[in-house]
């Protein structure tokens, strides 16, 4: 294979570098041939083409060849026939582009197709057949069929062979079009008496090796006498006709004359091109030479067209004329816009005048009416710079920002000079990909939760938010509580806070009672690289609940002992006789106090005040009245459920000491400390049993077996040596004694039957505290005062 590599570099106004490089193959190579080795004529190694995303860009051409990123080679993906890819056209080079990304860059490739001699030579027809007067004289031309060969150079067709020879003889002439036209020429006079018919071989061949060749029969009938041959007025004929005009055009009219009379004056007109598609686009009227359109012309296509036109008498005499039609060029090609860069997403941190991307435009029309203008859209960050040969570079005008535009849809317009001007648009989509550029922001500076003490742990309290305006992993928001302390505790023993969702949670139940309100701070951060933050304050308040019932701090309630208020009985009405004192340690309306009178011995004679627990009499005291009397008062609280509590209030109705003594001997006692006080003594009194009986059956036991001992050593001969246990003494004979120094302590309570009075000193000298099951007088008491404050002394029995 014959491969040719020219590479050029020039530096252009914009940073795209475009080069070029060429190549040379053969055609109808086989399918994965190496065409060129790019990478290395381009000075690239492999890795940084495939880095840079290198293409091949071929527009809208067919691709015939295919870029091997993997071994940096040109190779072909398609077979190439010449022939159907350039025609006759020589030279026949294929041209596309070698795309690179970042930075983007653009190289040309030109590939020449080098022809093979694989196309023998062909007539379009299998003979021709010619009618020629046995009069013709000698070096009459007869215009034969010449042959096609698709080669080119020297594989194109080179010579013909006419055999045999005998009467004609073969003349080539050259045309300016570089074809050549076949004559054959009399050389000996026909004789149709000796021979009506003759049949020769016309041999076509070409310079290529191998040699190829072609053949047609020429079949010739002799005829009487046609001794003249049509004449054109004109060897060459001129037309112009505009691109696209309607089938049936006229483009021109031929005129030829014969000088003969009948048959061998009437001149048919012909068409006699073989090489191009001519015949697919003109025809001439064979009588009266009119040339009509009746295919589609395109100026792009070709720009001028020659038709060999042939005038034949019946008599076989013919001549021809050329026809040239020059093709008008009109405006009606689109500009085509080619994108050449897949770039579609910039980060929005890109510095200004960074290109984005390289856009090619083709207007295969001519004159102004290729010339193309393009523009974009306005008020927009980019700008369009025209670089040359139609390339466009879309350059940042200006800096981005994704969270005030994360997409721009940039419409190309490109028109192009003609009358009426044609122009078409591309909209390129742009995403701008994001940057951690913004820290999260709380909905709020901060924030109060509140929630009601005695809640359950785990329990959901408040929701702090935060968002961020950058996107994806960069806004994804995470919530961190602060490492802080509340009283000396760690804050993260109180609240909790999801990472996700912000939801704060309550670690532990709250008591209001313990702590009101405490604080601690939330940071908000996102997920870029290096993360942003933002901090809040969360204020948590703790709100009362109804949890505690009033506790009564005055009277105070005794186990055993009656605690009794005195009224003289000359108390007059609204006398202030004892205060109920109760608080409530919750807050607020939890905490407000009210009091009432639930049961009383007399409800006519006294009343308690619902706000400050006064108990005063209502009427006047009177004799009658029992000495005894027994208030039952209940504490509410205001809360919702309330609670409350309940105090009995003993009030004595009497102006002395032992009345009172008298009245209140025979109160009842606390029965269920008086059941616990038996229980324990009957278990006490058990378990004595029990242990008492055991040691006596034990003590039985060894006296039993120590007397058959000494039964046993009696009737022996061995000396008997007595043991004794420890602290046993056996005294002539006597039974043994346990050596124990047992001591009984009376401990005497104040609730117990058989125990002495026990006194209090009251805090005024309306209140009494005493004993019901105190038979003695008060003197007794007093008396005996000494001993019992000190009731822990032993006594021993």
């Amino acid at each position: 294979m014959r491969r040719q590599v020219l590479f050029l570099i020039s530096v252009l106004s914009v940073s795209p570098v475009l080069g070029q490089v060429s190549y040379s193959i053969n055609e109808e190579m086989s399918v994965g041939s190496v065409v060129g080795r790019i990478a290395e004529d381009l000075g690239l190694d492999v890795e940084r083409l495939k880095s840079r995303k290198a293409r091949a860009f071929f527009g809208d051409s067919r691709e015939y060849i295919e870029l091997n990123k993997d071994r940096g080679v040109l190779l072909i993906k398609e077979r190439i026939d010449r022939e159907t890819f350039c025609g006759q056209t020589v030279p026949c080079a294929m041209h596309f582009q070698i795309i690179l990304e970042k930075p983007v860059e653009f190289y040309r490739i030109i590939v020449e197709i080098v022809d093979i001699n694989d196309n023998p030579p062909v007539f379009e027809k299998g003979d021709i057949k010619f009618k020629i007067s046995e009069s013709a004289v000698t070096g009459s031309k007869f215009d034969l069929e010449g042959a096609v060969d698709l080669d080119v150079g020297i594989n194109g067709l080179q010579t013909y062979i006419l055999k045999p020879t005998d009467n004609f003889a073969l003349k080539l002439h050259n045309q300016a079009d570089g074809s050549r036209n076949v004559e054959m020429i009399l050389k000996q006079p026909l004789d149709r008496e000796k021979s009506e018919h003759l049949s020769l071989v016309l041999t076509a061949v070409d310079g290529g090796e191998p040699q190829m060749s072609g053949t047609m029969q020429v079949l010739i009938t002799v005829l009487d006498a046609n001794d003249n041959a049509p004449v054109f007025t004109k060897s060459v004929y001129k037309a112009t006709v505009a691109e696209n005009s309607p089938k049936g055009t006229i483009v021109t009219t031929v005129s030829a004359s014969d000088a003969d009379h009948g048959s061998n004056g009437r001149i048919t007109y012909s068409i006699r091109n073989t090489l191009d598609d001519v015949r697919h686009l003109f025809e001439v009227n064979e009588h009266t030479g009119e040339v009509r359109l009746i295919g589609n012309i395109d100026y792009e296509k070709s720009r001028n067209y020659q038709i060999n036109v042939r005038a034949s008498d019946d008599g076989g005499l013919t001549d021809t004329c050329k026809v040239i039609v020059d093709i008008i060029d009109v405006n009606d090609n689109y500009p085509l816009i080619n994108v050449m860069s897949e770039t579609n997403i910039i980060s929005e941190d890109v510095k200004i005048q960074t290109v984005i991307t390289i856009i090619n435009i083709q207007d295969i029309d001519d004159g102004e009416n290729g010339k193309v203008l393009c523009k974009i859209t306005e008020n927009i960050p980019f700008l369009l710079k025209s670089t040359e040969n139609n390339f466009y570079s879309l350059v940042t005008d200006s800096e981005l920002d994704r969270e005030r535009a994360s997409e721009y849809n940039i419409t190309v317009t490109c028109s192009d000079e003609g009358v009426p001007s044609l122009s078409s648009s591309v909209t390129l989509t742009l995403h701008i990909s994001d940057v951690n550029d913004n820290e999260p922001v709380y909905e709020r500076s901060s924030y109060e939760a509140y929630i009601v003490e005695n809640n359950t742990p785990g329990v959901s309290i408040f929701t702090v938010r935060a968002t961020d305006a950058d996107w994806n992993q960069n806004a994804r928001v995470s919530y961190i509580l602060e490492d802080s302390s509340v009283n000396g505790v760690p804050v993260s023993s109180y609240v909790s806070i999801s990472a996700d969702s912000g939801v704060i949670h309550a670690v532990r139940s709250f008591d209001y009672e313990q702590i009101k309100d405490f604080q601690f701070r939330v940071k908000a951060q996102d997920g870029g690289s290096p993360p942003l933050s933002s901090n809040v304050t969360v204020k948590m308040m703790i709100q009362d609940e109804n949890d505690n019932p009033p506790q009564v701090l005055y009277p105070v309630q005794t186990g055993g002992s009656v605690v009794a208020e005195m009224v003289p009985r000359s108390a007059d009405v609204g006398y202030l006789v004892t205060k109920v004192v109760a608080v409530d340690v919750d807050s607020g309306q939890n905490a407000w106090l009210s009091y009432k009178l639930q049961k009383a011995t007399d409800r006519a004679l006294f009343e308690v005040g619902s706000q400050n627990g006064e108990i005063r009499t209502i009427r006047q005291v009177s004799d009658k009245d029992a000495v005894k009397q027994r208030l039952s008062v209940i504490v509410e609280d205001n809360g919702q459920p309330s609670r409350s509590a309940t105090v009995i209030v003993n009030v004595a109705v009497a102006d002395s000491f032992p009345e009172v003594l008298s009245e209140f001997s025979d109160f009842p006692h606390d029965r269920e400390y008086n059941d616990n006080l038996t229980f324990y003594l009957v278990l006490a009194l058990a378990v004595v049993s029990f242990l008492f009986i055991t040691c006596l059956v034990v003590i039985i036991s060894v006296k039993i077996y120590r007397w058959r001992q000494s039964r046993i050593l009696y009737h022996s001969n061995l000396p008997v040596i007595p043991y004794y246990p420890p602290r046993y003494s056996d005294t002539l004979g006597t039974t043994g004694t346990l050596q124990h120094v047992y001591n009984y302590e009376v401990c005497r309570t104040t609730d117990s039957r058989k125990s002495d009075c026990k006194f209090g000193r009251a805090g005024s000298q309306n209140v009494l505290i005493m004993d019901p099951s105190c038979s003695g007088t008060m003197q007794r008491m007093q008396s005996e005062k000494s001993i019992l404050d000190e009731p822990d002394s032993p006594l021993e029995v």
